[in-house]
Parts: C-alpha cells; structure tokens; sequence
C-alpha cells in the first residue's frame, strides 16, 4: 500500500472509531464526572482500545496499534480536562496517523 493510501485508510479508520462506533454514553462516560455506569477509565481505556485496533489492523503492526491507543487516550484525557476543545482534538488525533504512516517507511518492508 502507498503510504498516502495508509494515511487515508488510518484517516477514515479514525473517523469510524472517534464518530461511527463511539456511543454517545461512551463519549460523556470517557471522561471524569458524577453518575456513571462504570469507571470512566474503563470507558477511556475501551475507546483507545478501538482506535489501536484499527490502527494495528490497518498497518499491520500491533506496535503502532497499542502506540495509538495510548496516544489516543491521552488526547482524549486532555480534552476531558478542558484543556483544547474538539478541533484540536482531531488535528492530534490526524497527526498521529501522520506519524504512525511516516513510522511504516522504516517498519514495513518495501
């Protein structure tokens, strides 16, 4: 795969996980508050979890898998203390596709 195709592919994966498979009550429990069906870290820990899930599926390295779903989570956390609201948001989250496709040049063969 082209590495412009990869960055598109981990563009649109992120998308799906961030809008498509994101609940709303997973979205409002990620984060720290009252009233909530389980640990809010369970929740934060799930999401990421999906996004280095695709990431690992779509480059084909659990490595960069589980350094998205951290990356992912600490976002994430960050937007949850109020610190950047959702633009920012995305553009992290797109720079980090960025890097895991720039990281391919070295870990995949070519």
């Amino acid at each position: 795969m082209e590495l412009f195709d990869l960055f598109l592919m981990l563009a649109m994966g992120h998308f799906l996980g961030d809008f498509g498979l994101q609940s709303n009550r997973m979205a409002q429990e990620k984060c720290p508050g009252p009233g909530h069906s389980l640990p809010w870290g369970y929740w934060l820990t799930a999401h990421g979890a999906i996004h280095g899930l695709i990431v690992a599926l779509l480059t084909g390295v659990p490595l960069l898998g589980l350094a998205e779903w951290l990356a992912h989570m600490l976002i994430d956390w960050g937007k949850c203390r109020g610190w950047y609201q959702l633009l920012p948001d995305q553009g992290l989250h797109l720079f980090c596709k960025l890097l895991w496709t720039l990281a391919c040049l070295f870990l995949l063969p070519r």
